[in-house]
């Protein structure tokens, strides 16, 4: 059986301005004002929490110890921010769903291996309904390990009853292409997220410029 596995953050929807809105909450907290934008800083949210506290507060002009220790005070504190308010400005990309729906009537595999913590990842799933379009779904702490070590991407692929030589996986940052590599997997890389063209030149196996094209793609690397 063929298998697609989708990265999330940045490739199936763009959630950056619910992750912002939870990292500056924490900077408010703090007795600061809101230290990330919405727009400008949208590819540092798809790198995760620790990332956004991370540059909210050297913004602050925090010195390296100092900062450390912002960034793990704030971070649970973030997450619940997150999960308090998950979807609000989140959004599916355009054709996103369509396309899934596409590859499974064709007897493809579906499934979901993302750096987010699997539970919130699967609240996010539910509240924008596309829950049952997955056959199976990793977090960052369904494992030992997270990505861009391999075995989060193999095990997702292995859940579903597939085979790493029949799978692929659509991402949008290095850390998917790395991923990838290490599973040694093909790797589709989208060019709307925030990165835009500038993916290419993690040099992926293809970049995906609207989902209406990302059957045929995976019809040729995984013919």
């Amino acid at each position: 059986m063929r298998t697609v596995i989708f990265d999330l953050d940045g490739t199936l929807a763009d959630t950056s301005g619910d992750l912002i809105a939870a990292a500056n909450a924490c900077f408010r907290a703090e007795g600061h004002g809101d230290q990330l934008d919405p727009q400008l800083d949208a590819s540092t949210a798809f790198r995760g929490g620790r990332a956004m506290l991370r540059l909210g507060f050297s913004r602050l002009g925090l010195e390296a110890g100092r900062l450390d220790a912002a960034v793990e005070r704030c971070f649970r504190p973030l997450l619940g921010n997150y999960e308090a308010a998950i979807d609000v400005h989140t959004r599916l990309y355009p054709g996103a769903m369509e396309a899934v729906e596409a590859l499974r009537d064709a007897g493809v595999g579906i499934g979901i291996c993302t750096n987010k913590p699997e539970g919130l990842a699967e609240t996010l799933l539910v509240r924008l309904g596309i829950r049952p379009a997955f056959d199976t779904l990793i977090g960052a702490d369904t494992l030992p390990v997270r990505k861009p070590h391999a075995a989060p991407l193999l095990e997702a692929v292995s859940r579903i009853g597939g085979h790493p030589e029949r799978a692929l996986l659509v991402g949008d940052t290095e850390t998917d292409r790395e991923t990838a590599r290490a599973a040694k997997m093909p790797c589709i890389l989208v060019t709307f997220g925030p990165d835009g063209q500038g993916v290419a030149e993690l040099e992926p196996d293809a970049l995906l410029d609207n989902y209406t094209a990302l059957p045929a793609l995976v019809e040729k690397l995984l013919a």
